[in-house]
């Protein structure tokens, strides 16, 4: 059994429409103390447990295991709305929906029944999934052996594990029997013997995500809680696009969110520049020039973040290796545009509120902190590179997961 969170029991989300609510109603509340929380890196623990207890890390259990089943439209913006409020209380779910969509592609139905049920209750799953010093990020070397009962036994060390110190269940990337084997995921409960999570996470930005070590030394973990993940890419697939689409939408709202502090920043705060000949900042033509500016590029990252959702809804719906190219190419647009409107947008702050914002004290620095530190999950350079291919040649992007 998993360990329970301290939340109690979790609302059940209905629709769509209820799901937006919750999460514009959440996103105002985490707003307030977002920059405390980074400056005096004060771990999101009761947040987290308001998310649990609202019911959105339920909001894509299919409707015939009792959820809402909400589109990848509704599921983006809500990821937009929290990054906006606060980058690294948005970054801490995006792995549970990754693994909650694992489950949906690949488990049998008792296990649906089991971990969907777990998910509705309010249980959250953090992630054990990428390695240091390994060749490169897919190089896997935490070993899954099978044991004579039919169990296994897990073995390995896991880097940039966010979520996973405020998990109830840690879902673990492991190849079976280590090397090249197949690879699958494991569920292991946040307390199970042989299970350490370390807080070693000393990133200059996402401060609170708490993305630090995970040791797995001989768990036991019992054969219906492993799900054989390697299944997922032998035919047309969407588990990059969704995992993509979810940190599309980190990155959309922390442009976002920049933006908004920028203006009222420089509505309340900042002086006018003497050559401007007004009364007020907010009216100096060339700040409302770049204002405008930068407002084009967000709005264009949540239009392009918009469309790719569609195509990841329309791929669910019907999916080819044709509709999953699709998404997956409108998702790496999506992304490609997002993390780099995102880290201009941060760093324009400064450029428009002036010297004053840069005070330590202010903590304006939060966003481009957080948006350097999150565009660096994979690199925007290979999703143009797949784009070209797609749009030049018709070659269809890979089936890595990444993408």
């Amino acid at each position: 059994m998993s360990e329970r969170s301290a939340a109690g029991p979790a609302k059940v989300i209905a629709d769509d429409v209820e799901a937006l609510g919750v999460a514009r109603s959440l996103a105002e509340e985490f707003r307030a103390g977002a920059s405390a929380r980074d400056a005096e890196r004060r771990l999101p623990r009761a947040e987290l447990d308001r998310l649990s207890a609202s019911g959105l890390l339920a909001v894509t259990v299919p409707a015939e295991y009792g959820g809402a089943d909400v589109t990848q439209g509704t599921l983006a913006e809500i990821f937009r709305l929290l990054a906006a409020a606060d980058a690294s209380l948005a970054q801490i779910p995006q792995s549970h929906f990754v693994y909650v969509n694992v489950i949906r592609r690949q488990g049998t139905h008792a296990q649906r029944e089991f971990f969907f049920g777990e998910v509705l209750a309010g249980r959250r799953f953090g992630n054990a999934q990428s390695e240091a010093g390994t060749q490169h990020v897919q190089d896997i070397r935490t070993r899954l052996t099978p044991r004579l009962d039919g169990s296994y036994t897990l073995t390995g060390v896991k880097h940039y594990s966010t979520g996973a110190l405020f998990a109830d269940w840690i879902p673990v990337l492991a190849r079976e029997g280590g090397g090249d084997g197949a690879l699958h995921v494991a569920y292991v409960p946040r307390g199970a013997d042989g299970v350490t999570v370390v807080d070693d996470w000393d990133g200059m930005g996402q401060r609170t995500t708490a993305s630090g070590t995970v040791r797995l030394e001989d768990v036991r973990v019992p054969a219906d809680r492993v799900l054989p993940h390697h299944l997922t890419f032998q035919g047309p697939q969407l588990h990059g696009a969704v995992a993509q689409l979810l940190h599309a939408a980190i990155d959309a709202g922390i442009a976002g969110g920049a933006l908004a502090e920028a203006a009222e920043f420089v509505r309340t705060k900042t002086r006018p520049w003497f050559e401007a000949g007004v009364d007020s900042a907010a009216d100096d033509p060339l700040l409302v020039q770049r204002f405008g500016e930068l407002a084009v590029r967000v709005r264009a990252s949540e239009a392009l973040l918009g469309v790719a959702a569609r195509q990841v809804d329309a791929a669910r719906a019907d999916l080819t290796d044709d509709s999953a190219a699709e998404a997956s190419i409108a998702v790496a647009a999506a992304k490609a545009h997002a993390a780099a409107t995102a880290v201009e947008v941060a760093g324009a702050l400064f450029e428009v509120a002036g010297t004053r914002s840069a005070l330590n004290s202010l903590n304006l620095h939060r966003h481009w902190r957080d948006a350097r530190i999150h565009t660096l999950h994979d690199p925007s350079r290979w999703k143009i590179q797949h784009i070209g291919r797609y749009v030049l040649n018709g070659t269809r992007p890979p089936r890595h997961g990444l993408l």
